[in-house]
């Protein structure tokens, strides 16, 4: 159900050219596919088939690093713990195989920041490997484990098969999906952040530089990745931070390595440069109000957590549009900080922003005949509902 937004500020803002997720003010990237978002508010600046799938490559290796910041976050391992280079992770992921190396020794003991080094800074699948067997025992339960870690924090269209990145049908990602993850591992990790902007690591004598065409090329920047697939072009996941400010920004299906660097650096210094942030909303701030059924007040005002920011284009002239859904009326009673809507900004008809709200109060059991109105009106609704529809 939509609730009627009834602060002035969102009123006016409608009459507001807003940064949003279409294709914006004459801005084409020539990447089949892309994204750029904000990273604090999570606004949509540009996007293009940000919902598609392409072959994740080697781009899965940042969910394989989520995976083992998380155990180092939660204590349940430690940079200086070793795992162990198996004859797969060497035979698969190293040298052999022509692919991205750290060039392990088979047999030798790795530390874990080590491992990290090598899967981050030099893409190694052998890294990955041993990380994977090391933490799960073997690369089939290690994707398990990402596919559930993928749900959790809401990879609705990204499936891994692996924790390095071969190619398989099966393994599939979007940019919209990798621009979420990328978010979470700047978020939730800042003290394992810094691993991906390392230009180089050397390891068995053998010095390989990050292959992140942003890092010296884009002020600012200082991650993630990049992925190739054979038959599908060329991927990368970035981020900058330029005065104060962090854009992610996701490419794929480019043809060649300086293609991929050319448009990721242009996306970001076209969101650099081009958009100027409104906040509409503070922390704390009533956005709006959700109809309550059965309870001792009939709606309970909704507020934002986070600040709400959007951006305006510079001359731009599309107009925002936004809407609270929630699925109701809520039935009382309803208890104060409780997630029950969410805030939606649209520039035109695109979807740029989403943002939760809660109840700002608790609203107590009504007395009975209240419930017995709200009982009457909702059935009510219901008909004209359905006589609606029917027509």
């Amino acid at each position: 159900m939509n609730a009627r937004l009834k602060l002035l500020l969102l009123a006016v803002a409608l009459t507001l050219s807003i940064a949003g997720a279409a294709r914006s003010e004459g801005f084409q990237s020539a990447a089949p596919d892309a994204l750029l978002v904000d990273y604090e508010s999570g606004a949509t600046l540009y996007e293009k088939n940000a919902d598609v799938q392409f072959p994740a490559s080697a781009l899965v290796k940042l969910m394989t690093a989520e995976l083992v910041f998380r155990e180092l976050k939660e204590g349940r391992l430690h940079l200086d713990d070793t795992y162990h280079v198996s004859e797969h992770a060497w035979r698969t992921g190293g040298a052999h195989a022509h692919a991205t190396a750290t060039f392990l020794d088979v047999n030798s003991n790795v530390r874990i920041e080590d491992l990290l080094r090598g899967l981050i800074v030099q893409s190694g699948n052998d890294a990955a490997i041993t990380l994977a067997e090391g933490m799960a025992g073997s690369e089939e339960a290690f994707a398990d484990l990402m596919n559930k870690r993928a749900a959790e924090l809401g990879l609705q269209h990204s499936n891994f098969v692996d924790p390095w990145g071969r190619d398989d049908p099966a393994q599939k990602t979007t940019a919209r999906d990798m621009a979420r993850l990328a978010a979470e591992i700047i978020r939730e990790y800042p003290d394992d952040y810094h691993y991906f902007g390392e230009k180089e690591f050397t390891w068995n004598k053998i010095r390989q530089l990050n292959r992140n065409p942003l890092l010296g090329n884009e002020p600012g920047a200082d991650g993630l990745k990049t992925g190739e697939a054979p038959d599908n072009g060329l991927s990368l996941v970035g981020s900058a931070n330029q005065d104060g400010q962090r854009l992610i920004v996701v490419v794929a299906g480019l043809k060649t390595a300086v293609e991929r660097g050319e448009e990721g650096r242009k996306l970001l210094e076209w969101g650099f440069h081009s958009f100027e942030p409104r906040l509409l909303f503070q922390p704390g701030d009533v956005v709006g109000s959700a109809s309550v059924f059965g309870g001792a007040s009939s709606e309970v005002p909704l507020t934002c957590d986070a600040p709400v920011k959007v951006f305006l284009t510079r001359g731009g002239q599309e107009r925002l549009t936004a809407k609270i859904v929630y699925r109701g009326p809520l039935a009382a009673p309803v208890a104060v900080g409780a997630q029950v809507a969410t805030l939606r900004v649209w520039r035109g008809q695109t979807l740029t922003l989403e943002a939760p709200l809660r109840t700002q109060k608790a609203v107590a059991l009504g007395g009975l005949g209240k419930r017995a109105l709200d009982a009457s009106v909702e059935l009510a609704t219901d008909l004209i509902r359905g006589a609606l529809a029917k027509n």
